[in-house]
């Protein structure tokens, strides 16, 4: 089991306090925003903040059954899309950490999105909130992008970025899901137990930041 105590540091805060409150709490106003996300670069991809001008491409994305098999089982709506978008620029701004889309650095195609995620599910076990291991982290990469080595070389990034600051994550993954749990697994991921989830079983598993990425 993960530890607890998974923020390490939390950008904002000055409570005074060496270690900060076990669950992030959302920025109290507008003169307190964060600031948006940081870019991310790999040998191959960019990782950057979602805008309204990413639309187009997350909509194809989610309407791929290569998608969302395994993430859900049924297409998103382009309404559906929008709203995932918006929440996921406006997470960086209420908390100062969440998902970037991911881009090929030679073309400037679209192949993913991932990062961390404030999605308040109703999930059983609760996975969020006070006594929560540490914030959710999922990937979602396009049909095309699968199998080359792209979600193991975004995720390096986004570890990364996160391992300084928190000092355990969690996940939660369809248990026929066999790719993104061998992911999983690669970067420390380890099962906790089996949830509940729009009234089906889902895997939740958690890491420890010193698990570290692969070599």
């Amino acid at each position: 089991m993960a530890r607890r105590d998974h923020l390490r540091h939390y950008a904002g805060s000055n409570t005074g306090s060496t270690m900060p409150p076990t669950h992030p709490t959302p920025a109290s106003d507008a003169s307190h925003r964060h600031p948006p996300a940081p870019t991310l670069t790999t040998a191959r991809l960019t990782l950057s903040g979602h805008a309204p001008a990413d639309l187009d491409e997350c909509a194809a994305m989610w309407a791929d059954p290569r998608v969302y098999a395994m993430i859900g089982g049924v297409p998103r709506s382009r309404e559906d899309v929008w709203i995932r978008l918006l929440r996921s620029i406006g997470q960086w701004a209420a908390y100062g950490y969440g998902s970037w889309i991911v881009r090929e650095t030679a073309t400037g195609r679209l192949i993913g999105d991932l990062g961390l995620i404030e999605a308040r599910r109703a999930i059983l076990p609760p996975i969020d909130g006070p006594g929560a291991t540490g914030p959710e982290v999922g990937w979602t990469l396009t049909g095309e992008a699968q199998g080359q080595g792209y979600a193991s070389e975004a995720l390096a990034a986004v570890f990364a970025w996160t391992d300084p600051r928190f000092a355990a994550t969690t996940c939660i993954i369809d248990p026929d899901n066999a790719p993104s749990l061998r992911l999983a697994a690669r970067f420390g991921y380890v099962e906790r137990v089996t949830g509940r989830y729009h009234d089906k079983p889902i895997l939740i598993l958690d890491r420890r930041a010193e698990s570290g990425p692969p070599g």
